[in-house]
């Protein structure tokens, strides 16, 4: 029981990261329509900024997620503005095209600046855990999943209550119709763009306190974003956080089957991926759309 338990803890701690990874995955796909192939390397990005900040100027990591949301909502405000806006109605190839070359710029710039060098962001905390009757809830992790719940939920609040948010569920719902009431569709399409981007690096800066980064370390994030949209549906904040924390209790419990690895437990997330495309289109709490 107490192992089950501890898998079961494993699991919603790391799908708070899946969680986090996701969000801004989904809501670009939601509202703009574009599999944006270019999420992983924003994902990166963000964890390079953690890391430098805390190197340079000994800041807290958790300190710099803010650093992290405001310049990679800056840079993905203008990439969309700036180049993928040019195409934003172009066939779903175009900007699928157009955000894999995106991807391929930063990674490159990125093993430019730092090299193909393992980095990690090591605290004091960093290894430490909360032991509670032999369960064990490690500090960073945990504080990660409430992160992510938490940047969910301000999401959520962001779309439903403000201004903007609404533009862009109006723009999101038709576009046409978004623009004949007075939407300013360029700018609300770079918002979006740049909400996410933003989400990607707060999700960024946390897995940079957890596990060494490499230039070419957001290439399988931007797979398990796709995953995880695809389990909790989209066109919800909250559906993606479910589809985050399915990922993560999947992902513990295939490695924990005698014998199997990463790579068995990740083919057996992608296997109930496609089970549920089969079964339920829409995901485990999406909308048909």
């Amino acid at each position: 029981m107490g192992d089950f338990v501890q898998l079961l803890i494993i699991g919603l701690l790391g799908g708070g990261i899946y969680a986090a990874v996701g969000v801004g995955f989904g809501l670009v796909w939601g509202v703009l329509n574009i599999v944006n192939l270019a999420h992983g390397a924003l994902v990166i990005i963000g964890a390079y900024l953690t890391w430098q900040t805390f190197t340079a100027w000994g800041l807290d990591p958790f300190l710099t997620l803010p650093i992290d949301a405001v310049a990679l909502f800056v840079l993905g405000y203008a990439v969309q503005r700036g180049v993928i806006n040019r195409i934003i109605r172009a066939p779903l190839l175009f900007t699928f095209l157009l955000t894999f070359g995106l991807n391929l710029i930063a990674v490159n710039v990125l093993l430019l600046v730092f090299k193909s060098d393992f980095r990690s962001v090591t605290t004091s905390y960093s290894g430490a855990g909360l032991e509670l009757g032999g369960i064990v809830l490690p500090y960073i992790r945990l504080a990660a999943l409430g992160i992510a719940l938490l940047m969910a939920a301000a999401l959520a609040a962001l779309l439903s209550r403000s201004r903007i948010g609404l533009a862009i569920q109006a723009m999101a719902a038709d576009r046409d119709a978004a623009q004949l009431v007075g939407i300013d569709l360029r700018h609300a399409y770079a918002v979006t763009y740049g909400l996410g981007a933003a989400c990607a690096g707060v999700a960024g800066g946390l897995i940079a306190m957890i596990q060494a980064i490499t230039p070419t370390a957001g290439e399988p994030y931007t797979l398990q974003a796709f995953v995880v949209v695809i389990l909790g549906g989209l066109g919800r904040v909250s559906a993606t956080v479910v589809g985050g924390l399915a990922f993560g209790l999947i992902e513990a419990f295939g490695q924990s089957i005698p014998g199997s690895g990463s790579v068995f437990a990740n083919a057996i997330a992608f296997g109930v991926m496609v089970l549920v495309l089969v079964t339920r289109q829409q995901g485990l709490m999406g909308r048909l759309r």
